[in-house]
C-alpha cells in the first residue's frame, strides 16, 4: 500500500536475507502494531520495531547514524524505522541498526503504520503509508472526548502531489459556532466519570421505579375496582404499551451511540429538535412531578402510622405535606452527593423491596387472625376469588380511570435510559435491562393482583361491636337482639366472623372502611410481618422518588446543553467527574415540592400518566418515522422491531391518553404543539441527522420524480431562472432582482463560471467556497441554489450550466445575465463569447434576459478577490404591515443550505444589520465598489414609480408575464404596470389600442396605462444616428487593412451594416421613445432584439443593446422562446 514501491536495503543487504541467517526458530519479520503493543519481550522475532503511537515522536534524530547512505536514492522525504537486535546493544556502526524506507513522510499526527511493499515477506497491512486502515476513532463525533486520537488522512493528503507543507496547511471542515462552544466546554473533556453496567444501571433502576408506590398502596384498590380479571388486563395493557415502546427504544438506542439525556436524546436525534425539545421539557417535568407522587405515597404511609399511634403533627393533609417536604429534601442531598452514592442507596432499597414482596407472598399463606378477619383478610377462599374476579366500579370510576391511576407504575421503563450517559454500553445495557425489568415486574403485578383478590374481601366492616363478637365466639347468639335488632337475629344466628366482616351495616357509621376498595394498606395487613412490608413501602417509594429525582435533572441538563431554548443554559452546568446537574436538581426539587403540596396521590397520578404516555407515543413514532424515511443511516443493531408495531404503539398511547381523560390529553397536546412550533420557527443551530431531515430529501426526491410525469400546461408555467451571477456576492443587485421574480413561486439558480482547468480551481468547486456562497445567500435571505463550473472560457461554461443544471422538470427555462457595460474596453474575443451566449440560449430554447443598471453590474475587482463577504447579509426589508410577504429565515432550513462556516469569517446571521457598515474584502471596500443604494436597490421596497413594459414583439408573453409577477410582489406594489406596444398602421391606433386592452383583459393583467406607439416607425434624428455611428466606429471592418469577417467575426462589414440598417434605425428610434416616455420609470422591461445567426456580428448587436440601455433606469431586455406562457382559457 505504499505510495512508491521500493526495495528495503541496508548496506546492500535485504532484510529477508538477514532474517534467514538468524539463529533458532526466529519468525519472519512482523510489524503488527498489536504485537508491538503486547510488549517487545513477548515477540519472538529477532527484530523489534518501536510502536508508532499518535502524539509521540518515535524516531530520535539524535541517535540516527549520520554516516550511512542507502543503496537506493530517492528525492522524496524518508522515514527512519529502527530494527534492533534484542541481544545486542545499539551501535551506530552496526549495519543492521537502521533501515531506511523511501516512502511518504509519516508525521507524529498521522494514523498510519509501516510500509508493507518491501521484499520482507511482511504479513501486516497498511504499514508505512499515508493510507489508514478502518478504525473506530475515524468515525467519532467531532466533539467526542476521544475524537482527537485518530483521524483519517484527507483526500488531498492521498491524492495531491506530496507537498508536506501544503498538505499541513489544508484546513479541515470547521465547526459550527454552536459546536465550537461545545468543543470548548470543559464538560466535553475526557473524565473519569462512574459508569454502570446493565444490572446496576438499568435493571435495578427500572425495577425500583416500576415497583413503586402503586404496588404496595394502590394495587389492592385496583383489584377492588376492576376485579382480578380486569386488573390482569390492566397490567397486560400497560405491559403491551411498555414492551412496544421498549422495542422502539431499543431500535433507536442501538442505531448509534447514545449520550446522556435518555428519552430526550433518542427522540431529538431521531425526529429532530422540534419533537425532541417538546418532549424533553415535558419528560423532565413528568419526572419531577413523579418525585412528588412517590414522596406523597411515602408520606401517606408515615401519616397512617402516626394516626394509628395518635401522633399526628397537625392534621392528615398537612402531615403529608410536612413529611413530603422533609423527605424530598433528604433525597436531594443524596442525589447531589453523587451518582455512586445514589447507586449504593438503590441497591440497599432494592434489597428491602425484595424482602417486602417475599414477606407479602408468605403472609398470604399464613391463617389470618381474628383481627385480620374483621378487616377483610380471610385467607385463600374460592368464594372470595369468584366474588373478586369480576369488576365492581364505584361511582365515578371505570376501566380507564383505574388504568390512569395504575399506569404510572409502568413508567419506570425509562429509568435506565434516562441515565444513558452514565452507562458503560448504552446500546447493549438499555435493551437487556429494560426487557428483563418489564418481564419481572409484570409477572409480579399479576401475581400480586391474583393473591390479593384470592384472600381479601372487596369490602369489610373493619369493626364489630363487642356483643356481636362474643355471640360469634360462644355460638349462642346471646345479645344479638340487643346489638343487631330483632329482625337481624335470625340471619346472624350461627354466622361466622367471616360472614359478619363483610356486613357493612356492622361497621362504624354503617359503612365498610376496610377491604380492597377502602384500605390502601391492605398488602401490609396480609403480610407475614407488617413492619417489614412498611419498610418495603418506604423502599419502593423512596427508591422511585430518588430515581425520578436523578432522571429529571439529567434529561433537563441534556436539553439545556443543546441550547434549543433561550435563557436556560445555566442549568446545563455539571459538577464533578459525572457532570452532576446540581442546578437542575434544585429546579426539580422546587417542582416536586410544589406538587407535594397537593397532598393527593390520586390527583397527581393522572397528570403523570399523560406526560409519560406522550413520551412513549413519540418514542414509538420516532422508530416508525425513521423506518419510513428509509435513510441509509437507519441501521439499528436491534433487529426485533417493526415499523408498523411502533406505529401501533404510538396510536395506542394516544388513544389511551384521550380515553383516560380527554381534556388533560388535549392540554398535553397543546403544550407539545406550542413547544414544537416555537422550536420550529426559532430554528436552533443543530444538525443531528434526524428522520425529519431524511424525509425532506425523500419527499423532494419523490416529488421531483412525480413531476417528471406531469404534462406541461401553459397555466402551470413558472419562470425557472438560471442567473449568471458569478460569485453571488459580486452582483448582489442581480441576485436580488431575480429573486424578486422567483420568490415563493419558482426555481432560481445562481451560476458561476470559473475560467480555467478544474485542477487549478478546485477551491471554487469544493470545500468552503460553495458553502460560503450558500451562507451568503442565506444571510441575505435569498432562497436559491448555487452551481459552479470550470470551463476553458465563459461561453463553454454557460453552455455547461444550461445543459446540466437542474433535474427533471426542475430545470431553468430562462437565462438572465448582466449587461457587459465595459464591452467597448474589453477584448473583442470576450465580447464575441458573451454575444454567442445569447445564440446558445436560444438554441436550447431558453428565454433570455439582460439586465442593466446605470451604475453597471460587472464587479471584477470583487469577484477576483479570494475572500468572501459573508458579513454582507443585507436582509430584504419587509414592512410590518405586509403580512403576505414571506418572512425569510436567518438560518439554514433545508439540506442544501450551508451547515458549516469558516471560523475566521463566520457571523451569526441574526447579527447582520441594514446600516450599510463597510465590509472589507481583502483590501477592497464593498462600499466604494458597490454603493449602498446600488447594492441594496432591489432588496427593499421600491419608491413610487412605474414598471414600463415595452411589449414590441410577441415572444409568447414572457415579456409581459415577468413584469406582472414583479408587480405582485410587496417590494414593487407601489409601481403599477404601463404597457407600450407598437402601432402597425396609421389611422388605426384606436382599434389597435382596443385590441391590446382586450388582450390584456383576457390575460387578466391589470395595467395603469396602455399606450400604442404610433410614431415608432419614424426615422430617428440625425444626432442619434451620429451617436450610433460613433459608437460602432471602432467595430467596423477595415477592409483596406486586409481585415476579413472570418478573421474578425465580431466586426461589422459594410454589407452587414446596410443589411441591418432598418433594425438599427428602429433600435435608435426606440431609445428616443424610451427617453420620452420612460426616463422616470422604476423599471423598464423591453423585448430583447434577436440576432440572426451569421448575419448580425457581435459588435453591431452590442451596439444595439448599448443604445437601448445606456443612461436608462434599470432596464431588463427580455425575450421568450416563442412558446406561449400566457393563456386566457380557464
Amino acid at each position: 500500500m505504499a505510495d512508491t514501491q521500493e526495495t528495503c536495503l541496508s548496506n546492500g543487504k535485504n532484510i529477508s536475507e538477514m532474517t534467514s541467517k538468524g539463529e533458532g526458530d526466529r519468525t519472519q519479520l512482523g510489524l503488527d502494531l498489536d504485537n508491538t503493543a503486547r510488549g517487545m519481550s513477548t515477540t519472538p522475532s529477532r527484530f523489534q520495531v518501536a510502536r508508532v503511537d499518535v502524539g509521540e515522536e518515535n524516531v530520535d534524530d539524535s541517535e540516527q547514524p549520520q554516516d550511512e547512505e542507502p543503496a537506493t536514492t530517492n528525492n522524496k522525504p524518508t522515514k527512519q524505522i529502527d530494527f534492533q537486535f534484542p541481544d545486542s546493544p545499539k551501535s551506530p556502526k552496526s549495519p543492521y541498526d537502521s533501515v531506511q524506507f523511501f516512502s511518504d513522510t509519516i508525521s507524529p499526527t498521522d494514523t498510519y503504520g509501516y510500509n508493507n511493499s518491501c521484499e520482507t515477506h511482511m504479513k501486516t497491512f497498511g504499514k508505512n503509508t499515508v493510507e489508514a486502515i478502518p478504525h473506530v476513532d475515524h468515525y467519532r463525533n467531532l466533539l467526542s472526548a476521544t475524537a482527537a486520537l485518530k483521524s483519517r488522512p484527507t483526500l488531498a493528503e492521498l491524492h495531491e502531489e506530496k507537498e508536506e507543507d501544503l498538505i499541513r496547511a489544508k484546513q479541515r471542515e470547521p465547526l459550527l459556532p454552536s459546536e465550537e462552544k461545545l468543543a470548548e466546554d470543559p464538560a466535553n473533556k475526557p473524565s473519569t466519570a462512574i459508569k454502570f453496567g446493565w444490572i446496576k444501571g438499568v435493571l435495578v433502576r427500572c425495577l425500583l421505579n416500576i415497583w413503586g408506590v402503586m404496588l404496595f398502596m394502590r394495587m389492592s384498590w385496583v383489584v377492588g375496582q376492576a376485579g382480578i380479571g380486569l386488573s390482569t388486563l390492566i397490567v397486560l395493557l400497560a405491559t403491551v404499551v411498555t414492551v412496544i415502546t421498549s422495542i422502539s427504544m431499543s431500535a433507536i438506542c442501538t442505531n448509534g451511540e447514545v449520550k446522556g439525556g435518555g428519552a430526550y436524546y433518542m427522540i431529538s436525534r431521531s425526529l429532530g429538535p422540534e419533537f425532541g425539545g417538546a418532549i424533553g421539557l415535558i419528560f423532565s417535568v413528568a419526572n419531577a412531578v413523579a418525585v412528588s407522587m412517590y414522596v406523597v405515597g411515602f408520606s401517606e404511609t408515615v401519616r397512617d402510622i402516626l394516626k394509628a399511634n395518635d401522633a399526628l403533627i397537625v392534621d392528615e393533609t398537612n402531615d403529608i405535606r410536612i413529611i413530603g417536604v422533609l423527605t424530598v429534601t433528604l433525597l436531594l442531598a443524596i442525589a447531589i452527593v453523587g451518582m455512586e452514592w445514589e447507586a449504593r442507596a438503590q441497591i440497599v432499597l432494592l434489597g428491602a423491596l425484595l424482602i417486602a414482596i417475599a414477606n407479602f407472598v408468605i403472609g398470604t399463606f399464613i391463617p389470618p387472625s381474628d383481627e385480620k378477619l374483621v378487616k377483610g383478610v380471610v385467607g385463600y377462599r374460592g368464594t372470595v376469588f369468584v366474588e373478586n374476579f369480576g369488576p365492581k366500579f364505584t361511582e365515578g370510576e371505570n376501566f380507564f380511570s383505574v388504568f390512569a391511576i395504575f399506569f404510572p407504575a409502568a413508567t419506570g421503563i425509562l429509568a435506565g435510559a434516562n441515565i444513558s450517559g452514565d452507562l458503560k454500553n448504552a446500546q447493549r445495557d438499555i435493551p437487556r435491562g429494560t426487557f428483563l425489568a418489564i418481564l419481572i415486574s409484570s409477572i409480579t403485578y399479576i401475581v400480586c393482583a391474583w393473591l390479593l383478590g384470592s384472600c381479601i374481601l372487596r369490602e369489610a366492616s373493619g369493626y364489630l361491636p363487642a356483643a356481636v363478637a362474643a355471640a360469634v365466639y360462644n355460638g349462642t347468639g346471646d345479645g344479638l337482639n340487643f346489638t343487631l335488632g330483632a329482625e337481624n337475629v335470625t340471619a346472624s344466628q350461627g354466622s361466622s366472623l367471616y360472614s359478619l366482616a363483610s356486613n357493612c351495616s356492622l361497621g362504624k357509621g354503617g359503612v365498610c372502611t376496610r377491604g380492597l376498595l377502602h384500605d390502601f394498606q391492605a398488602m401490609e395487613l396480609v403480610s407475614g410481618w407488617g413492619p417489614l412490608l412498611t419498610v418495603g413501602i418506604f423502599s419502593a417509594t423512596l427508591s422511585s422518588a430518588l430515581a425520578s429525582l436523578v432522571s429529571a435533572p439529567k434529561v433537563f441538563q441534556a436539553v439545556c446543553k443543546d441550547r434549543i431554548f433561550p435563557k436556560i443554559h445555566v442549568f446545563a452546568k455539571g459538577y464533578g467527574a459525572s457532570e452532576n446537574p446540581r442546578r437542575a436538581y434544585i429546579l426539580a426539587y422546587v417542582i416536586g415540592v410544589a406538587f407535594i403540596c397537593i397532598g393527593d396521590l390520586n390527583a397527581i397520578a393522572p397528570i403523570i400518566s399523560n406526560f409519560f404516555l406522550m413520551s412513549y407515543a413519540l418514542i414509538n413514532y420516532s422508530c416508525f418515522d425513521a423506518s419510513l424515511a428509509n435513510s441509509p443511516g437507519w441501521r439499528p443493531a436491534f433487529r426485533y422491531y417493526s415499523m408498523w408495531m411502533s406505529l401501533l404503539g404510538a396510536l395506542l398511547c394516544i388513544a389511551v391518553m384521550f380515553i383516560m381523560n380527554w381534556w388533560t390529553a388535549l392540554i398535553t397536546f397543546v403544550i407539545v404543539c406550542a413547544i414544537f412550533v416555537y422550536v420550529h420557527y426559532s430554528k436552533p443551530d443543530v444538525n443531528w441527522g434526524s428522520s425529519t431531515q431524511a424525509h425532506v430529501y425523500k419527499s423532494a426526491l419523490n416529488t421531483t420524480l412525480k413531476l417528471v410525469s406531469v404534462a406541461d400546461h401553459i397555466k402551470n408555467f413558472r419562470p425557472q431562472v438560471l442567473v449568471l451571477t458569478g460569485a453571488p456576492w459580486a452582483r448582489p443587485e442581480l441576485v436580488d432582482f431575480v429573486y424578486s421574480l422567483t420568490n415563493k413561486i419558482s426555481l432560481m439558480v445562481c451560476g458561476n463560471i470559473v475560467v480555467g482547468a478544474q485542477t487549478e480551481n478546485l477551491k471554487h468547486l469544493r470545500g468552503m467556497r460553495p458553502k460560503e456562497a450558500y451562507r451568503w445567500l442565506n444571510n441575505r435571505r435569498v432562497k436559491a441554489f448555487y452551481s459552479v463550473t470550470t470551463a476553458p472560457d465563459f461561453r463553454c461554461g454557460v453552455q455547461n450550466l444550461m445543459q446540466n443544471v437542474g433535474v427533471g422538470k426542475l430545470k431553468p427555462n430562462i437565462l438572465i445575465m448582466g449587461f457587459m457595460s465595459c464591452w467597448n474596453d474589453t477584448s473583442p474575443t470576450e465580447v464575441e463569447k458573451y454575444f454567442h451566449v445569447v445564440h446558445d440560449a436560444f438554441d436550447l430554447e431558453y428565454g433570455v434576459g439582460i439586465l442593466r443598471l446605470k451604475e453597471g453590474l460587472y464587479c471584477d475587482e470583487i469577484e477576483a478577490n479570494e475572500n468572501i463577504p459573508v458579513n454582507d447579509s443585507v436582509h430584504h426589508k419587509v414592512d410590518p404591515d405586509d403580512e403576505e410577504e414571506e418572512k425569510r429565515p436567518s438560518s439554514p432550513s433545508s439540506p442544501t443550505m450551508l451547515r458549516r462556516s469558516s471560523t475566521a469569517s463566520s457571523v451569526e446571521s441574526d447579527e447582520a444589520d441594514d446600516n450599510g457598515n463597510d465590509v472589507e474584502l481583502g483590501g477592497v471596500n464593498l462600499q466604494k465598489v458597490i454603493p449602498e443604494n446600488v447594492k441594496n436597490r432591489f432588496a427593499k421596497k421600491q419608491k413610487k414609480g412605474t414598471i414600463d413594459v415595452w411589449w414590441l414583439f410577441d415572444d409568447g408573453g414572457l415579456t409581459l408575464l415577468l413584469p406582472y409577477i414583479l408587480s405582485t410582489k410587496q417590494y414593487w406594489r407601489n409601481c403599477p404596470l404601463r404597457v407600450f406596444a407598437a402601432g402597425t398602421k396609421r389611422g388605426e391606433i384606436d382599434r389597435e389600442q382596443r385590441q391590446m386592452a382586450t388582450l390584456l383583459s383576457r390575460f387578466r393583467i391589470q395595467c395603469e396605462k396602455m399606450t400604442i406607439l404610433s410614431d415608432i416607425g419614424r426615422s430617428p434624428s440625425e444626432e442619434s444616428m451620429k451617436n450610433f455611428e460613433k459608437l460602432i466606429e471602432s467595430w467596423m471592418l477595415d477592409e483596406d487593412k486586409g481585415e476579413t469577417s472570418e478573421e474578425f467575426p465580431w466586426k461589422i462589414s459594410e454589407e452587414q451594416k446596410l443589411l441591418l440598417k432598418d433594425k438599427t434605425k428602429r433600435n435608435v428610434r426606440l431609445r428616443e421613445l424610451l427617453l420620452e416616455h420612460s426616463k422616470d420609470a422604476a423599471l423598464i422591461v423591453m423585448t430583447l432584439p434577436v440576432p440572426r445567426k451569421n448575419t448580425c456580428p457581435a459588435g453591431l448587436y452590442m451596439a444595439w443593446i448599448e443604445t437601448l440601455t445606456k443612461d436608462m433606469p434599470p432596464i431588463l431586455l427580455l425575450r421568450g422562446n416563442q412558446s406561449s406562457v400566457l393563456t386566457f382559457y380557464s
